[in-house]
């Protein structure tokens, strides 16, 4: 027997894999869409998603690729894996995903069947989005002019492409790579840490899309949750998931503050006691004063253990 069975849910609940299923759609999210819609149906050019590491950025992609009607939009989205990828690669990627089956190995050529196939989409009365997930990987300016290239490529009356980014924060940064590309960004949205009410809110969503009926978590455990989570997703999730384990192992239904300081500490995401660490990592602090501003960054230090992924 696993946890699901004993909880009689019909899926894990607390997945990292970006699932539509589970989207979440709280007020932020909301706006997130309506202006990322906006800029599809508009063909703005170029717009630009950033958030922190675990922000739920890939689940609002999959999200807004799946919104986008297929009489509408010729709609892809490319994941970047890696930062070694050449602009060549990009753009015969970009060929295959607007439907160019024999993409030329001559860049100019290329450009050519890539300006054709979006005019026939234009002309089908559709329009043309690619979206870019991970996109902080884009860290060439040969890139970055491959994408202003792109970006040039216009009807008589409208952009014949457009490129929605979303990635972490250095995004902004690798625009800079080419100026004039990064002075085209038309939209630009930051995807924030969800506050405390909207993780309680989040953690129900989720259990009660997996089937929940039984679980119940403390308002206590909630608070909890959020404060070693700093309300992102996939720390609450992981959190979380490990806490539903923790308490099949212990036969248990509620989730609570006690359960939950072994699963923290486990993780690596409880809080030492500050007077513990005052003395022991810095003996050399003799004043009050300085004790309580040690004491201040050694908790908020080891509140964000690992909180970086890689």
């Amino acid at each position: 027997m696993n946890y699901l069975n004993f909880f009689g849910l019909n899926m894990e609940p607390f997945s990292n894999v970006a699932m539509g299923r589970f989207y979440f759609n709280s007020p932020q999210h909301a706006r997130a869409l309506a202006k990322l819609t906006y800029a599809a149906d508009s063909m703005k050019g170029l717009a630009l998603l950033v958030g922190s590491i675990g922000a739920g950025k890939t689940t609002l992609a999959r999200r807004f690729l799946d919104s986008l009607p297929d009489d509408k939009y010729e709609a892809a989205l490319i994941v970047m894996v890696h930062s070694s990828v050449t602009s060549d690669w990009l753009l015969k990627k970009i060929a295959h995903q607007m439907g160019i089956d024999d993409p030329s190995p001559d860049k100019l050529k290329l450009m050519g069947q890539l300006y054709e196939r979006l005019i026939s989409i234009h002309e089908s009365g559709k329009k043309a989005v690619v979206l870019v997930d991970e996109a902080q990987m884009l860290q060439s300016k040969e890139i970055m002019e491959e994408f202003r290239g792109m970006l040039n490529l216009e009807s008589d009356d409208s952009k014949l492409i457009s490129f929605i980014f979303f990635g972490l924060p250095e995004v902004d940064q690798n625009l800079k790579l080419d100026e004039p590309l990064a002075q085209r960004v038309a939209i630009r949205i930051a995807l924030e840490a969800m506050h405390e009410k909207e993780t309680e809110e989040y953690i129900k969503h989720r259990l009660a899309t997996a089937g929940n009926v039984n679980i119940q978590f403390t308002t206590e455990a909630f608070s909890i949750i959020y404060k070693h989570s700093a309300g992102i997703p996939r720390l609450i999730n992981t959190i979380c998931d490990n806490a539903l384990l923790e308490a099949f192992l212990l036969k248990k239904k509620e989730i609570n503050k006690e359960l939950l300081s072994g699963v923290l500490e486990d993780l690596g995401l409880a809080m030492k006691s500050p007077r513990l660490s005052v003395f022991s990592v810095r003996p050399d602090k003799s004043t009050k004063e300085e004790a309580a501003q040690a004491a201040e960054k050694d908790e908020v230090d080891l509140m964000f253990q690992g909180l970086e992924v890689k």
